[in-house]
């Protein structure tokens, strides 16, 4: 029973540290990634709407400029975080860059603790440029704040 007890304190006195730091942090952040691949932007805009659409956090659509911008915001039903996506695909030598840019907020701190520290702002990002990179057959590279 004594261990019970100390296990459940332990676990109490770390929630309440989460907590501490979660407070301490910015509500929001910005976030960017950038990858570079072999294909005309033409060729990475289906790429990278097709990788965004599989997300299950709700958007709306503010800015569509194909091939070249597209900018979507969570819904306002999403109570605890939210922000907007910017994405650009520039021409480069060779094929082009896809910078997809966070301009986020976490309301809860102990969310925020962990978005920041366990899963990282750049997590989602990450994941979708690298199926983007996958989808052309290319290894990801990534690079960004």
């Amino acid at each position: 029973m004594k261990w019970i007890l100390i296990v459940a304190g332990g676990l109490v006195v770390l929630i309440v540290i989460v907590a501490v730091i979660g407070s301490m942090l910015p509500r929001t952040h910005v976030a960017s990634r950038t990858l570079r691949v072999r294909r005309a932007p033409q060729e990475a805009w289906p790429a990278i709407t097709q990788a965004m659409s599989v997300s299950d956090v709700p958007t709306d659509i503010v800015e569509s400029s194909p091939p070249n911008r597209l900018v979507t915001r969570v819904k306002e039903t999403e109570k605890m975080f939210g922000g907007t996506w910017t994405v650009v695909i520039s021409p480069a030598p060779g094929g082009s860059t896809l910078t997809i840019t966070e301009d986020g907020w976490v309301a809860n701190p102990i969310f925020r603790f962990v978005s920041r520290f366990v899963i990282g702002h750049h997590a989602t990002m990450d994941g979708m440029l690298k199926a983007v990179a996958k989808n052309f057959g290319e290894q990801p590279s990534l690079s960004g704040e």
